[in-house]
């Protein structure tokens, strides 16, 4: 008996990825399989952690079998990252497979199983792990009244992506200001005339770079005054925190750069400053 779906791919983030430039950064994409349909999320140049915030939408997708056979096992999603080059064809950087939450027309789409959450999907190279996927996938039976019988597709709308859409509210995360401060005291490294680029964003998240300036004395390999911080929008969620990447280049002659080494902060919980109560303080003074 034959079934038709919409899938949707609900694509928020990726951490950790392998690194395929000489930049030590990529620019990854990725490329959703189901069945017989293939689509792609945009390009995000120079981050090993993209945050693309897109819904990839599959319509009339085709399946045969029993409706409890396709609730209860669906087909599996093939997910695909890939660094895009400027010549030639994208590079493969790893493979990860995912199953839908699956609604049949005669089902409400209603908590505990809709709107999905968004999960981490272990990214493979190979044998090796190359980091993670932030997303969430829903298959969606259309009945006999079509795709108006759907649950709607809530925001937000960002009229700057164009046809892009993103991760609807109820199913990306809730975001929050924080403060990051980096304080770099010093380099130890058998190297002289380092740097922490300018070109690129040398540490921080998606989006940010930190100010840091050349060594104003290389041998000693000594940071003064170095404390640059920046307001970045995170998840309240602790656990969906991108990591912190740290680069350190050599700057050459003519703006050429190469990278020297990197290092990557998994993750930030232990130095999440939380303020006290200012109600329970002023219990305990007043």
């Amino acid at each position: 008996e034959k079934q038709v779906f919409q899938l949707r791919a609900h694509m928020y983030q990726a951490r950790s990825l392998f690194a395929a430039d000489s930049s030590g950064l990529s620019d990854p994409f990725a490329r959703v399989f189901f069945i017989s349909q293939s689509q792609c999320t945009e390009v995000l140049n120079e981050t090993l952690c993209p945050t693309w915030d897109q819904l990839l939408v599959f319509d009339n997708v085709e399946l045969y079998g029993e409706a409890h056979e396709m609730r209860d096992d669906p087909p599996i999603i093939v997910i695909e990252i890939y660094d895009q080059d400027t010549v030639g064809k994208a590079d493969f950087m790893g493979r990860t497979f995912a199953k839908p939450v699956v609604k049949m027309s005669d089902e409400h789409y209603c908590p505990p199983r809709f709107p999905p959450q968004l999960e981490y999907y272990q990214i493979y190279r190979g044998n090796s792990t190359a980091g993670d996927l932030l997303a969430a996938f829903e298959l969606l039976q259309i009945g006999p009244g079509g795709k108006s019988d759907l649950p709607p597709i809530d925001g937000p709308t960002d009229v700057d992506r164009g046809p892009i859409l993103p991760v609807p509210l109820g199913i990306r995360p809730v975001l929050s200001k924080y403060r990051v401060e980096v304080i770099a005291l010093e380099l130890h490294m058998s190297m002289f005339s380092i740097v922490w680029g300018r070109r690129v964003p040398p540490w921080g998240f998606e989006g940010q770079e930190g100010p840091f300036e050349a060594l104003r004395n290389a041998k000693s390999r000594t940071l003064d005054n170095q404390h640059p911080f920046a307001s970045q929008d995170l998840p309240e969620n602790e656990l969906l925190h991108p990591p912190l990447n740290i680069r350190v280049v050599d700057c050459r002659a003519f703006g050429r750069y190469t990278l020297v080494g990197s290092h990557t902060v998994s993750t930030l919980r232990k130095f999440i400053y939380r303020p006290p109560d200012k109600v329970q303080h002023w219990n305990m003074t007043g």
